[in-house]
Order: C-alpha cells, then sequence, then structure tokens
C-alpha cells in the first residue's frame, strides 16, 4: 500500500469518525453560558495540516479541535489543537495553541479582529512561540497580518495577508488569499546556496455547506523550492503545490 493511498485512507476515516459525532450538533449555534457568555466548539478532519502553505504533519492527515469562550462585547480566549508531524529529531506530535482577542463589528460590512496567539508544543518547549494577529474585513475584502519577535528564541517573522471571499452559484463560498512571510534573518537556502528571508504563498477554497457540515478543497502553493524547502523543514515536499479536503462543524 502505497504512502498516499495510507493517507486518503486515514483521512476518510477521521471523515467518517467526525461525521458521525457532529452530524446532531452541527446546525446548533453558541452554546448560551449567561446573558453575556457563550462558548463556541470548533471541529475539523483535514487531509492535511498547512499552516501558511507549509505542511505541519508531513501530508498526512489531521484532526484539529477549537473552544472559544465569547463575551457579548466582542471579547473573546479559547484553545486550539492538532495533531503535528515535524519527522526526525522531533519529540512532539500535537499544537497546542492559546489565544486572547477582541472581535469589533463595526458594521454589517466592516470588522475588525485583533488578538494575542500563544504556541505551544508538548515535550518540545523549544518551538514555543507567540504573535500577534490583526484583520480588517470590508465587503469580503480582508487585509491581515502575524507578527512575532520569538520563533527559535529571537527570530522575529512577519506574516502579512490579502484575502477575499464571494459567494458563488449553488451555496459554494470562494476564498482566496495571498500571504507574505518575512523573516528577520536570511533562512531559506537555495540549491545554489543563495539565501532569502521572505516567501510567498496563495490558497483557493472552495466549499459548501452539505449534510449539516462544512466540506471544502483548497489548493495550496508556495514558492518556496524543494531545495530551499529541504534545507529549512527538512523535507523536500512540505512547502510544494497540494489540494487539501477538510470536513468540519461548529456548535
Amino acid at each position: 500500500m502505497t504512502q498516499l493511498t495510507c493517507a486518503v485512507r486515514t483521512f476518510l476515516c477521521l471523515v467518517f469518525a467526525s461525521a458521525s459525532v457532529l452530524l446532531p450538533w452541527s446546525q446548533a449555534q453558541a452554546i448560551t453560558l449567561s446573558e453575556a457568555f457563550s462558548l463556541q466548539l470548533d471541529v475539523s478532519a483535514l487531509s492535511d495540516y498547512r499552516s501558511r502553505g507549509i505542511s505541519q504533519t508531513q501530508g498526512d492527515p489531521a484532526l484539529q479541535g477549537a473552544a472559544t469562550l465569547m463575551h457579548s462585547s466582542g471579547a473573546y480566549l479559547g484553545a486550539w489543537s492538532s495533531n503535528v508531524d515535524f519527522g526526525y529529531g522531533s519529540s512532539t506530535r500535537q499544537e497546542l495553541d492559546y489565544y486572547l482577542g477582541y472581535y469589533w463589528q463595526i458594521s454589517d460590512d466592516i470588522a475588525l479582529d485583533v488578538a494575542y496567539y500563544d504556541y505551544t508544543y508538548p515535550r518540545q518547549s523549544d518551538l514555543n512561540y507567540s504573535e500577534y494577529y490583526a484583520q480588517l474585513s470590508a465587503y469580503g475584502v480582508s487585509l491581515g497580518g502575524y507578527y512575532s519577535d520569538d520563533i527559535a528564541g529571537d527570530q522575529s517573522m512577519l506574516y502579512s495577508y490579502l484575502g477575499y471571499t464571494a459567494a458563488l452559484p449553488l451555496d459554494v463560498a470562494l476564498d482566496l488569499r495571498y500571504g507574505h512571510a518575512d523573516y528577520k534573518d536570511p533562512i531559506w537556502i537555495s540549491a545554489s546556496g543563495s539565501t532569502r528571508n521572505s516567501y510567498d504563498e496563495w490558497e483557493v477554497k472552495l466549499s459548501k455547506e452539505l449534510f449539516a457540515l462544512t466540506w471544502s478543497l483548497s489548493y495550496i502553493d508556495t514558492d518556496l523550492s524543494a531545495a530551499e524547502c529541504a534545507n529549512y523543514m527538512g523535507f523536500d515536499d512540505v512547502c510544494s503545490a497540494t489540494v487539501v479536503a477538510a470536513v468540519s462543524a461548529s456548535f
């Protein structure tokens, strides 16, 4: 059995397991705790966990979940987790993130979201880092960014992106994103030995609500070469173009 067949089979098992659990709940709204507080739970199964164009699971499936406590003022806090696989030499198999933020719905078409994220990796604390996040959304267009100054201790990075969301026929949603990751140091080394400190990534995503769940297909790619990817990530295929299938639900 090929590695791809194993990945597909594992993903299908995750999909069926997730669907059987989520179907009774997926049409529910956030759980009301009081007049001021509500709790939202999110669960997703994906064929690959890609972060800013780069696989965090070596192309294998991922199961992710989040719990967010929301206040009527717009303030929120929560936790998010996913399995990860960074390959040889890595002792962690989980990413566990904590976040605190504020969402301001300025009007029906304009919103501002700001937050602080703390990313942790159990059993491998040297990978831990934090980020500041902000996104302005207006009339389907999103402009946002994440800034960190403690990656691998003292590495800083600014990831900025431009996105667009539109409704297509048959109740299909289209999401487009173009992102740019800019590091302080030139960490990407090509086959010729030249270096650079930034790369671009992009995603085209189609999603639809079906059987009370949200199903999606995404095309994701970066402008990193196989050599640049291998020199930094340890594998030459985790930055290349791929199609990611996912199913998710919120309740």
